[in-house]
């Protein structure tokens, strides 16, 4: 459950409809808000946050804040250590460019080194939008189940009705040549196949979970991991799209990129990773 949550304070134009966005999501999950803001402290930036909040929808539980000097990225992942922090929310840029994909955003090394889950907001609001359609993924891994579990409990949250569950299958797997009709039909029967082995896995992990009042919908998609489901949820105009949490990257997976890093490197829409 999430009990406590942390938000970077940055006072740029995107002050109010960040905060406002946290303590909204905050309300939601019935969580403590922790506010962290890297840099000086002064009396022109109390009163700035002092006069946002006034007009920010009411906080139903605590909220703190915490100014320290410092590099950024030690600073926040410090504070979700010492506060226990269940999810950090931090703002990033919807496309990285080169530069900043090979030497890492301050969001991006959030993402890879935070204890707990992360939610990446592209396009923050002053106005509430409301979460209507989940995506998430559902691709053959150990910690999927969790992260599946964790999407529904986000949805009940957020009063979404609609998740869908992408099963990321590699063109790999297919493993057949297509050359005439032949093998063409083997190749459709083989990923028919395929599908079908996919989905009762994933039916079988939705056995255990509570999704009274949600659309469910599984699909099937071939193609490259990460790229393919960042594709899915941008056609189908996801607000929320929920990952599993990054494995371990290696300086060839900044070369060759695959599964999250095609999410980072250019968000579909606001991305949850569920550690």
């Amino acid at each position: 459950m999430t009990k406590k949550i942390l938000i970077g304070l940055a006072f740029s134009p995107n002050l109010k409809a960040n905060l406002f966005e946290a303590i909204r999501t905050a309300n939601m999950f019935d969580a403590e808000l922790v506010a962290v803001h890297v840099g000086k402290k002064d009396s022109k930036k109390e009163q700035n946050l002092h006069t946002v909040l006034e007009e920010a929808p009411a906080i139903q539980n605590t909220f703190t804040t915490v100014w320290k000097e410092g590099n950024p990225v030690d600073i926040i992942l410090d504070t979700c250590v010492k506060e226990q922090i269940d999810l950090l929310i931090i703002g990033a840029l919807q496309k990285e460019n080169l530069y900043k994909y090979y030497v890492g955003s301050i969001a991006r090394k959030l993402t890879r080194k935070a204890p707990c889950s992360v939610l990446l907001l592209i396009k923050p609001s002053v106005e509430r939008v409301p979460c209507k359609h989940i995506v998430v993924n559902g691709l053959q891994d150990d910690s999927t189940p969790d992260t599946i579990a964790y999407a529904f409990n986000v949805a009940h949250s957020l009063d979404c009705k609609r998740v869908t569950i992408v099963e990321e299958i590699s063109q790999d797997t297919v493993a057949i040549k297509v050359s005439d009709d032949k093998t063409l039909k083997e190749c459709t029967l083989n990923k028919e196949r395929i599908e079908k082995r996919e989905d009762l896995r994933v039916k079988s992990i939705l056995n255990n979970i509570d999704t009274n009042d949600i659309k469910v919908k599984t699909q099937s998609i071939f193609g490259r991991r990460g790229y393919s489901i960042g594709h899915y949820a941008r056609v189908k105009r996801a607000d929320l799209l929920i990952m599993n949490k990054p494995k371990k990257t290696r300086l060839v997976d900044r070369i060759f990129p695959h599964d999250l890093e095609y999410i980072l490197s250019e968000l579909p829409t606001d991305v949850l990773i569920a550690k």
